[in-house]
């Protein structure tokens, strides 16, 4: 069952924003909260809210906020966009309607020039590859599509609206079960195929939001869907670039050098792809069969950058390879548009 408990609002943050940061008062206990505004509409002070408390109560690192789940001061009064039926979180209580991407190619998609596609598995990757490849090709035009994996509200990132205002970021699609992005796709593909195609981004970033699903097993994580995201790309003739999750701070031996997350992917694809590594890093048995293209990362300079430098609670300090890792994707996306 869900895990929903009454509250009141105490704090509320900026109304204005996407993600609406709350403190809210749950049997007498006052706990942080967040709103997504797309979805339950703006909250204030006095409100009474539904919160589901599952995730704070389970401990989760990153879901250690309850979420409000219905606004029952003045959340009831929602209307559809008119004209939409193609509908996201379909068949759960947080159903919405949404105008996907693939309506406006229709039957046109497909068949263009094939593009770039980068391909990670952590959110925390995505503001290294975007200050790489911005500094390796200034102006080039890179749209983010959000898979599964992570988190699924768009909103949720405040790297993506940092990137956005940098310009370093083109655009935000979030695909599949994945919401609340600037334009919506119903799967990766047709989130590619509308990015490389009409939009004319020169590269499009797959990969998940804010923190991970994991079990510690094989098969049952959330960088699992870099493998759906490699051949999504690859299907539609796009180059394709895996950034492998790669670490030298992370406690766990499964994540040191090349993440078992990472390594699994390289395995079960079913194509070659390009694989991006820092210089002299080895590569693991799994990459042999594909592309190793090798780049410089500076991290320092990225450090100077002011953007977001820790992962999973680890400065760049404590985690260089991390950041070495995604540093090198970028660089390597960068040549790639260069080279076309």
């Amino acid at each position: 069952m869900l895990v929903l408990r009454r509250g009141t609002v105490r704090e509320a943050g900026d109304p204005k924003a996407a993600m609406q940061r709350l403190v809210v008062e749950v049997e007498g206990a006052w706990r942080p909260a967040v709103a997504d505004a797309g979805l339950v509409g703006e909250t204030q002070v006095g409100d009474e809210i539904v919160v589901n408390v599952q995730a704070r109560e389970l401990g989760l690192g990153s879901g250690g906020f309850d979420v409000v789940h219905v606004n029952l001061t003045r959340g009831l009064a929602g209307r559809a966009e008119p004209g939409v039926h193609v509908m996201k979180l379909n068949y759960t209580s947080l159903q919405h309607a949404v105008a996907p991407v693939e309506e406006e190619r229709g039957e046109a998609g497909g068949g263009g020039l094939a593009g770039v596609a980068g391909v990670f598995f952590l959110h925390g990757q995505l503001a290294p590859i975007c200050w790489a490849l911005g500094e390796r090709t200034p102006g080039a035009r890179v749209g983010y599509v959000q898979t599964a994996g992570g988190a699924l509200p768009g909103a949720l990132s405040e790297v993506v609206g940092e990137l956005r205002g940098r310009g370093l970021l083109a655009a935000h699609v979030t695909a599949g079960a994945s919401y609340g992005g600037e334009v919506e796709a119903i799967t990766t593909a047709g989130a590619l195929d509308h990015g490389l195609g009409p939009a004319g981004w020169d590269v499009a970033l797959c990969g998940p939001g804010p923190g991970i699903l994991g079990s510690g097993s094989r098969l049952g994580h959330g960088g699992l869907a870099a493998l759906d995201s490699a051949h999504a790309a690859l299907a539609l003739g796009h180059r394709t670039v895996v950034v492998p999750r790669m670490s030298s701070g992370d406690p766990r031996e499964r994540h040191r050098g090349v993440s078992h997350h990472a390594r699994t992917v390289l395995e079960l694809l079913l194509a070659p792809a390009a694989v991006a590594l820092p210089e002299h890093e080895r590569p693991p048995r799994e990459a042999q069969r594909h592309e190793l293209r090798y780049a410089a990362a500076d991290l320092d300079d990225y450090l100077a950058s002011g953007l977001p430098a820790r992962t999973m609670g680890r400065s760049l300090e404590e985690d260089p390879l991390f950041f070495a890792a995604a540093l090198a994707g970028g660089r390597v996306l960068g040549d790639m548009i260069r080279l076309e």
